[in-house]
């Protein structure tokens, strides 16, 4: 399993508000070129080179585009070097800082996902630990001596102020689907996708209630998101940019069909950023580095262990719910179209939301046989994702991405 630190930070870190079409490759970056550019305000020309997978899929993800955005008028050559295999991190990047001709630093900067980043050489400026546990069943054995729940617990070390920034999040969750319901036309990248969310609601509005509409309408409302992300409109990672209409679909039609309060929506996005967090400690959340089994599959354990917190399980149905619902993403690739965050990306979402509500349910019936623990379908997605071949995680280069245009 990947090295433990003494903890887990904080959930914020999970549920990151920003603009699309993706976590590492957008947000990372534009985070990476602001601190240098704040750094050195005096330069007057930057040079920015990507490698790995942010110079293999940084052009569909508008990576250059959201580098020169950031540099603003100051002049940035952005290079594209796509054959340096000795990196520190699948999404690596090097900005140069120069005035008068003369070069006044190069930093290489790791886009880790989830729109973090690291510079090599420098200590990692993370926020604080503020959960001691680092595993699941540690967080339950807590919850179990000092009778908590699950949001107890992550209200116990955050501190109330994370219901209010749990709270800004629900809003532009919520804020998120509502535009992309509005939308129509084709989404930019030039493969020519058309938006969906409007036409699966219409469709989904014709359906009686019951499992048909409840899938027009959970796609519906993933499509929504999905398509504001890839039209680089303002989403939340949930926990990356890729796979943010997942949590966000699942929780906007429970609580429209069912009226849950937002005090109880916010409870479940509590149980979602834990099982984020030990996906993001344990394993990882980056595309790049472990496929798309990391981003779209935990989003679907994130929105499973929500809705489950949701019906008012168990602690241990929560945790099974999460799990079956990961387990059946193993080895799931990624492998963007063009590198534009739409093949297959969009759809996924929607499929893993339908999942997530599923898992919830075999979770209820059998959690008493189950045999595999959270903890250990974390630790399997990691060293699956470490096996994948490169071609499959975020590069563009196998999958969908290659055999695409072969049709």
């Amino acid at each position: 399993m990947k090295h433990q630190n003494s903890g887990m930070h904080s959930m914020k870190e999970i549920y990151r508000i920003g603009r699309g079409p993706s976590s590492s490759h957008t947000m990372g970056p534009e985070r990476a070129c602001e601190k240098v550019r704040e750094t050195y305000p005096q330069a007057d020309k930057f040079q920015v080179t990507l490698y790995g997978s942010l110079a293999k899929t940084g052009g569909g993800h508008r990576t250059d585009y959201a580098i020169a955005q950031t540099f603003g008028d100051v002049p940035v050559e952005i290079l594209f070097d796509y054959e340096k295999t000795d990196l520190p991190h699948p999404n690596t990047m090097e900005i140069a800082a120069y005035a008068d001709g003369k070069e006044l630093c190069r930093k290489t900067v790791c886009s880790v996902g989830g729109g973090a980043i690291e510079i090599v050489g420098e200590p990692k400026k993370e926020s604080a630990c503020v959960y001691p546990e680092t595993y699941f069943r540690e967080i339950e054995q807590r919850c179990q001596a000092e009778q908590l729940t699950l949001p107890d617990y992550a209200y116990a070390c955050e501190g109330t102020e994370l219901r209010d920034y749990l709270a800004e999040v629900w809003a532009q969750m919520k804020k998120t689907v509502r535009t992309g319901l509005e939308q129509e036309g084709e989404m930019p990248g030039g493969l020519g996708i058309k938006r969906k969310a409007g036409m699966l609601l219409e469709m989904g509005k014709g359906k009686s209630f019951g499992h048909e509409k409840e899938i027009y309408m959970i796609s519906a409302y993933a499509y929504a998101a999905s398509e504001e992300n890839a039209c680089g409109g303002k989403m939340v990672t949930a926990p990356t940019c890729g796979a943010s209409g997942v949590v966000p679909a699942v929780l906007y039609f429970k609580q429209l069909e069912f009226g849950y309060a937002d005090e109880a929506i916010l409870d479940a996005l509590a149980v979602a950023g834990l099982v984020g967090n030990l996906i993001k400690t344990n394993a990882s959340i980056s595309g790049a580095e472990c496929g798309c089994q990391a981003e779209i599959g935990s989003a679907c354990a994130m929105a499973a262990a929500a809705f489950a917190q949701l019906r008012g399980l168990t602690i241990k149905q929560i945790e099974c719910a999460a799990e079956i619902a990961l387990e059946h993403h193993l080895g799931l690739t990624c492998d963007p179209v063009g590198g534009l965050v739409q093949i297959p990306c969009i759809e996924r979402n929607a499929v893993a939301a339908m999942r997530a509500v599923d898992a919830v349910s075999l979770a209820e019936m059998l959690y008493t046989q189950r045999k595999i623990s959270l903890d250990l379908v974390i630790q399997t997605m990691y060293e699956t994702g470490k096996d994948l071949s490169c071609r499959y995680r975020e590069t563009a280069e196998g999958g969908l991405a290659k055999l695409y245009q072969q049709e």
